[in-house]
């Protein structure tokens, strides 16, 4: 059988598969898109063999994977595409009604730790299908991620106040935040061993030939959205994808204070694939 791969259908993951078919790599792969959260899904359930996956999924199911090496969505600093847009200054959201986007349950939790451990806040959490006017109607700020961020914050950032989180994370912690990991249900790696290191070593090659040529894969990603390339290469130019030691530390700082506030069981084992 052909090796299940999830692709995460959000821009961010735009330079990774323009890489691959500008350098021509021909993976033998079913790829399947959704959003992150239909990918923590799909690999839980055994529909995936490995996927790009919401660090707190791997957080809730990190016995049945290993984390593939070098290779996450993370920041040092401003993400640009994970913004809680606020009526007020995010100070006065204490006691407030917060609306979640649905789609993302690493960003849920990012911004429950920031508001309870930096700002002392207690707001009313709900969940919503990601539209910034309909969940601003019932809430005084929303939280929003990937593509839905990235509009919004083209069209709407000069009427509302815009926070992004992993600029409010830095600010606390000092570290990098790891919003996404590369995950690999562990009976596949154990049995497959070369041919995750062949899409390994494609997919560190794609991402690296984007980086290099960061204005075209811009101009190309402008083609199917409404937003202006140089808008998106200042968004790229944002987005770390290497897994370094330093996003390892931010990634379990992170597990740190969502296990203190009840959010995962235990503070996660990161294994990472020797490969």
């Amino acid at each position: 059988m052909r090796p299940r791969v999830g692709h995460i259908q959000f821009i961010n993951c735009f330079p990774l598969f323009y890489g691959l078919i500008e350098r021509k790599f021909l993976l033998d792969i079913d790829l399947i898109k959704g959003n992150p959260t239909d990918l923590n899904r799909l690999l839980k359930n055994m529909e995936l063999d490995l996927a790009p996956i919401s660090s707190i999924s791997y957080a809730e199911n990190w016995q049945d994977y290993v984390l593939m090496p070098d290779i996450s969505i993370s920041a040092n600093g401003e993400v640009k595409s994970v913004y809680l847009f606020s009526k007020v200054p995010i100070e006065e959201l204490d006691n407030k009604p917060i609306a979640l986007t649905n789609v993302s349950a690493t960003s849920q939790v990012l911004l429950k730790i920031i508001m309870a451990k930096h700002y002392q806040a207690k707001p009313v959490y709900f969940e919503s299908a990601p539209e910034l006017r309909a969940m601003l109607m019932e809430a005084e700020a929303a939280l929003l991620i990937g593509d839905d961020a990235l509009r919004a914050m083209y069209k709407l950032s000069d009427k509302l106040y815009v926070y992004d989180l992993g600029k409010l994370w830095q600010d606390f912690t000092g570290l990098p935040m790891v919003f996404a990991v590369w995950a690999i249900r562990k009976e596949f790696a154990e049995n497959s061993l070369n041919i995750i290191k062949q899409i390994k070593e494609n997919f560190s090659d794609s991402m690296q030939f984007s980086l290099d040529n960061i204005e075209d894969v811009a101009k190309k990603a402008a083609e199917w959205e409404e937003l202006p390339s140089d808008f998106l290469v200042d968004y790229f130019a944002a987005l770390k994808f290497d897994f370094d030691e330093g996003k390892q530390k931010g990634l379990l700082e992170y597990y740190r204070f969502a296990h203190q506030l009840g959010f995962i069981n235990k503070v996660s084992e990161l294994q990472i694939l020797d490969i």
